[in-house]
């Protein structure tokens, strides 16, 4: 039950620390939990599908389709966020005001909702995905219905709650600073995400790796960890890196920073 529980944990907190940060962006806009909610609930379909497809989808492009169609996934989440920041780096002043006003009811921000939440479906989709596929093989291995059971409560719920600690710290940022930090997040998280993604191609023969790993930091921090895993989603850590991997998550950070503050000047 034990590695039941550390499989389901490790996807689900990912999982968990990107609806969190996401969710912390949208504070104030009117029905977000719908589309949290929703947001999951399309993920988890889709999980449930890829996992039916998974012998198809692998087949493709050679054997190599599960790595471009994670690297798919993680490409289009880095775009939804990459709008998210440029709009909100435009009307973050006005929906702070507006939230002082009226008491957290922000007409505004539904223009952003749709898009940045779909980011929750692609997150629960991916890391889904790989939790019933690892699920099923460790059924197929003869691991028993009460461990599997244990197991996935144990492990969806210790990731829950732990992204909800993440949430709730995000609400005590002031808010004249809120919308800051929580851009600063979602730039930091996109440029790991699309680090990520780079990894998937380099694995598919697509990318040119430029340098295998450029340094080897799992001895004193491992990416399977827990601090690792953490970092990893909230800051793109990487224990050995490509340097294709570090220079898409340098190159997409800088975009977004300067495109940012060019939003901001014409706000």
């Amino acid at each position: 039950m034990i590695g039941v529980a550390l499989l389901v944990f490790r996807e689900v907190l990912e999982a968990a620390l990107i609806i969190s940060i996401v969710t912390a962006a949208t504070r104030g806009v009117p029905r977000r939990e719908w589309f949290v909610f929703g947001g999951v609930a399309l993920g988890i379909a889709g999980a449930f599908l890829v996992a039916l497809s998974a012998d198809f989808i692998a087949s493709l492009a050679g054997g190599g389709g599960q790595d471009l169609f994670n690297a798919g996934v993680l490409l289009i989440a880095v775009l939804m966020i990459g709008w998210h920041v440029t709009w909100m780096s435009s009307h973050s002043r006005e929906m702070a005001q507006q939230m002082k006003a009226v008491g957290g009811s922000v007409q505004q921000g539904q223009r952003s909702l749709t898009v940045l939440l779909s980011v929750v479906a692609l997150a629960v989709l991916r890391e889904g995905s790989e939790v019933v596929l690892f699920l099923y093989g460790m059924a197929v291995g003869g691991v028993g219905t009460a461990s599997l059971v244990g197991g996935i409560l144990l492990g969806v719920g210790s990731g829950g709650v732990l992204g909800f600690i993440l949430y709730r710290g995000l609400l005590r940022v002031p808010l004249k600073y809120f919308f800051s930090v929580t851009n600063i997040m979602l730039m930091v998280l996109a440029a790991g995400l699309a680090s990520t993604a780079a990894g998937y191609l380099v694995q598919s023969d697509l990318l040119p790796a430029w340098g295998t790993p450029l340094w080897d930091t799992s001895r004193l921090l491992s990416d399977e960890s827990f601090i690792g895993k953490s970092l990893g989603v909230l800051a793109g850590y990487k224990a050995r890196p490509e340097g294709i991997q570090v220079l898409v998550y340098l190159g997409i950070l800088g975009t977004m920073l300067i495109g940012a503050r060019i939003t901001r000047r014409h706000a």
